[in-house]
């Protein structure tokens, strides 16, 4: 799940979907409740934020990437774009 649409198309992850951030509280009755979810942004700020709310809404298996997806380009998959300052 990505925090925010403009990321998605740039840089998704295979089998992720995009739910952007001012969405996810009003669609969560779309989530499994027993399935694991990872919140993803830029650099895991805002995606930190969405996995908050996620468990104070009652997920129990949320997981923020630290470091958002400029990391995962960095450090699993270099092939994923990076973009933005900074990466």
């Amino acid at each position: 799940m990505f925090a925010n649409l403009g990321i998605f198309p740039l840089a998704a992850i295979e089998g992720s979907e995009n739910f952007p951030q001012g969405e996810v509280v009003d669609r969560q009755q779309e989530f499994i409740f027993e399935e694991e979810i990872v919140v993803i942004c830029h650099h895991g700020e805002r995606s930190q934020m969405v996995a908050q709310e996620l468990v104070e809404s009652g997920f129990k298996k949320v997981h923020n990437l630290v470091g958002g997806i400029d990391a995962w380009s960095q450090v699993i998959d270099p092939t994923t774009p990076r973009y933005g300052p900074n990466g």
